[in-house]
């Protein structure tokens, strides 16, 4: 409860250039100038990035937190096995205890394998790695299943030893904050990127379902829309469906250990639901303490799918996880497909 504190603290200072956010730009300068510093390794040749046989796709964040890269990535691995592609996933896998790369399975512990590589592995059905070397996770999974013909990296925008071919940004409401790189603001690398080996090269730009769409970025380069909503039902940890307006007329518990909670729960109450108690957790929150916060609750518990994967082992039958609808525009898949082309044997 007190990380979800501190990190709601920090992410309303990060949107404006207030005194709080001011007193902590020397942090920010460091910052900056050791991104430059690795950046210029890069350029130099001191460091070089691992090349694989097969294209790379790296979906990732600009910006700190809850923007909505990890449903981006499920949306895309979607359609590329649509296309032809036979995908497969890394991803450094937050909160992991070991730091080797290891696959992925449905049954896997969420400790060994991080949250989202979990969820992606079960939304997706396609070859998940996690490692703390995306190069060599990637590398491991290509020769645990040689049929995967293209890598997506999850969450690989600022990790540069491993060469990609395409590069995604996605960008919430927020757009750039304040504009301030970390601590002072939401920036994990300065906007736009000067970097054109490494640079974004699309952007998807993620609202609610109903709200105006954000801002244009500064940079020029092609951006798209998603639209983001709550599906019409909940399923719990056996499978089973129940439809949200079937719970309109009881006092429920929202529960959200992600970045960004406050959105999940204006989602919930736009689907008409009364909130007895909404319980914010800090990001990546592990399976004890959401299960502590589960146990204190009466009556149904609405959480994100994100949470609900690490119940596999304990399920509980009073927790429901509510979809995350994503509505991209086609747009952003046809330049995917333009910039990669068709999918090789």
């Amino acid at each position: 409860m007190a990380r979800a504190r501190v990190e709601a603290c920090w992410r309303a200072l990060s949107l404006r250039r207030g005194l709080a956010a001011r007193l902590l730009l020397p942090l920010a300068w460091l910052y900056g100038a050791l991104l430059a510093a690795r950046r210029t390794a890069y350029q130099s040749g001191r460091r070089q990035a691992t090349h694989l046989p097969v294209p790379v796709v790296v979906v990732g964040n600009v910006v700190v937190g809850g923007a909505g890269k990890t449903p981006t990535t499920i949306a895309l691995v979607e359609h590329l096995k649509a296309r032809g592609w036979r995908p497969g996933v890394v991803s450094r896998g937050h909160g992991r205890t070991d730091a080797s790369p290891r696959a992925v399975h449905t049954d896997t512990d969420p400790a060994q394998a991080g949250d989202e590589p979990l969820l992606i592995c079960r939304a997706s059905g396609v070859p998940v790695w996690v490692g703390r070397s995306r190069a060599d996770a990637a590398a491991a999974l290509l020769r645990a299943h040689p049929d995967v013909n293209l890598i997506v990296c999850d969450d690989g925008l600022q990790h540069w030893s491993l060469a990609s071919d395409l590069r995604v940004a996605v960008f919430d409401e927020r757009g750039l904050g304040n504009g301030w790189l970390l601590p002072a603001g939401l920036l994990r690398e300065p906007w736009p990127c000067a970097d054109a080996p490494r640079a974004p090269q699309l952007v998807l730009q993620q609202a609610p379902e109903g709200a105006p769409p954000p801002a244009a970025l500064p940079g020029h380069l092609p951006s798209f829309l998603a639209r983001r909503s709550l599906a019409a039902h909940a399923v719990n940890a056996q499978g089973e469906r129940v439809a949200l307006a079937s719970l309109a007329d009881q006092p429920v518990t929202a529960l959200a250990g992600i970045a960004r909670p406050d959105a999940f729960f204006g989602m919930l109450r736009g689907r008409g639901l009364r909130l007895a108690a909404s319980v914010a957790l800090g990001d990546h929150a592990d399976a004890h303490t959401l299960a502590q916060a589960v146990d204190r609750a009466t009556g149904p518990v609405l959480c994100t799918e994100k949470d609900l994967v690490k119940f596999a082992g304990t399920p509980r039958p009073n927790l429901w996880a509510v979809p995350l609808v994503l509505d991209i525009d086609p747009a952003f898949f046809a330049a995917v497909d333009e910039r990669l082309g068709p999918p090789r044997a």
